[in-house]
């Protein structure tokens, strides 16, 4: 009952104009941050930080979680209809979701993406409200180790996707980790393949690699084929809908809400770990144990649903350790830290103690949050699906122009424009020679991070690489991370002897 009660109270203070009024100024800004590839989710809420210096702490927090929260589905537009993704986290989202807008199908696919975010949102939140006590002293348990191992497991995962040929997708995803070397060894400062070149000395932003495969390598596709390759998408005389789901539709897919619910709660709790890698983790867990999942990457409401489920669910997976332990779950909710900071209060379990009130009205504002997000995503679906009639050609032309916008504004640099040129080849002769570019991305955006991971859990531990099978939390994830990459090579040799067999 005291849960309810402040939970009622905390209702009552996100109702106020002033905080209404945020909340909403937040919902668009991180919409539109979401939208604009360069522009990450993390890069919009550093910007808006400086804002929060004048405001109290309450409207502060509600500003930025309004942002978050919003920067997980704003993405999904240019992902499904453009196949340019705002936002690592969209990457998952747009081997289905384009797939099934390329059928003629993008309001459905939009509507999808509204309903897995409502539902994974709503999820994460009320686990938030009941289980972040326990949830977080167990998430303190966890350090490096864990952390490299569920890393390893989420590239393992998305290795599986690599279509015909799996070889093919290790060399995508070794070659997104290569290119996520260039540059400057965090750990001990030694340049790496940078060969002399002062922009190389900076790394390779894995926006640059995310933005150039995806994007210009489509276009470059469609003007190989003279843009008389596929369909329009919409008719003129078409009316633009909205197509929601139906009930027993959503029922059918009960399943694959929960799991991937569950896995975005579970990776957001873990601290770094945050949207992206849960939903490339709940993609491969679908792909692999799914009912569906041959069908996987063709355009079927599964591929939707699982990684905006999870990405979605992990924004409350995210702040339960940092409300609870201070430890930030996520690029975004170190942030929201640091608003905290700025403010004179450091989240922690005293905060139910002397921040109970403030505490619960943030619970509030998380609720509040999803459902403004879906209201303003619902109006803006349908303008959105209507710049697909538009000449595909000129579409094509917005979308360039998008992806150098949004590669300059990365780091004001004109040579990523460049490097974003280079990649859209690479992706194009990917998509041409049947590589697969997903592991390509995701090493690029996984590397970093694994090897930070790994440096920290050997300069811990003496080098003792032995502690991933000695803890029992990260050997149980690298013990699913194997069988994540040997199912699908025993699944494949299976299907390949029955075609022999079957063969006359």
């Amino acid at each position: 009952m005291e849960i309810i009660a402040g939970l009622g109270a905390g209702f009552l203070e996100v109702f106020q104009p002033m905080n209404m009024f945020v909340m909403v100024i937040g919902l668009v800004l991180g919409m539109l941050v979401a939208v604009l590839p360069g522009l990450t989710l993390v890069m919009g809420v550093v910007l808006a930080l400086p804002f929060t210096y004048s405001m109290g702490l309450l409207p502060s927090i509600i500003l930025l979680t309004a942002m978050y929260v919003s920067g997980t589905y704003g993405g999904a537009f240019t992902s499904i209809l453009f196949r340019i993704p705002g936002e690592p986290i969209d990457v998952p989202l747009l081997w289905d979701g384009y797939a099934m807008a390329r059928k003629g199908r993008p309001a459905k696919a939009l509507g999808w993406t509204l309903c897995a975010a409502l539902g994974g949102g709503l999820i994460s939140a009320t686990v938030m409200v009941f289980l972040s006590h326990p949830v977080a002293k167990f998430a303190l348990t966890l350090s490096s180790p864990e952390y490299f191992a569920i890393l390893i497991f989420g590239m393992a995962s998305v290795v599986s996707l690599g279509g015909g040929s799996i070889s093919n997708a290790f060399i995508s995803l070794f070659l997104g980790l290569l290119i996520a070397t260039v540059g400057v060894d965090s750990i001990y400062g030694t340049e790496r393949f940078a060969f002399g070149v002062p922009f190389l000395q900076d790394g390779i932003e894995y926006l640059l690699v995310m933005v150039g495969a995806y994007g210009l390598g489509e276009v470059f596709q469609r003007l190989e084929k003279g843009f008389r390759g596929e369909e329009k998408l919409m008719g003129a005389d078409q009316e633009i809908v909205t197509e929601f789901p139906t009930a027993s539709e959503i029922g059918q897919l009960k399943g694959t809400f929960f799991r991937s619910s569950i896995l975005g709660i579970i990776v957001g709790i873990i601290p770094g770990a945050g949207a992206t890698i849960a939903s490339f983790v709940a993609y491969g867990a679908e792909s692999q144990y799914g009912k569906r999942r041959k069908e996987m990457g063709s355009g079927i409401a599964e591929g939707i649903v699982a990684p905006q489920t999870a990405a979605t669910s992990s924004v409350g997976g995210a702040l339960i350790p940092l409300l609870t332990m201070g430890i930030p779950g996520s690029g975004a909710t170190a942030i929201i830290l640091g608003a905290f900071l700025l403010h004179g209060v450091q989240p922690g379990p005293q905060i139910f103690v002397s921040s109970g009130p403030m505490v619960y009205a943030i619970f509030a504002s998380l609720f509040v949050s999803i459902i403004g997000m879906c209201i303003l995503g619902y109006f803006a679906i349908k303008p959105l699906v209507k710049v697909l009639d538009m000449p595909e050609p000129v579409v094509s032309a917005f979308v360039v122009m998008f992806c150098f916008i949004g590669a300059f504004a990365a780091r004001n640099n004109l040579s990523d424009l460049y490097v974003i040129t280079a990649f859209g080849i690479l992706g194009y002769l990917f998509d041409k020679f049947k590589f697969p570019i997903a592991p390509l991305v995701l090493g690029s955006i996984l590397g970093p991070l694994a090897e930070s991971s790994f440096m920290t859990m050997m300069v811990s531990e003496n080098n003792d690489w032995t502690v991933l099978i000695a803890r029992p939390v990260s050997a149980t994830v690298m013990v699913l991370a194997v069988i994540a990459l040997v199912y699908p090579i025993h699944r494949q040799l299976r299907e390949r002897r029955a075609t022999r067999a079957n063969k006359p």
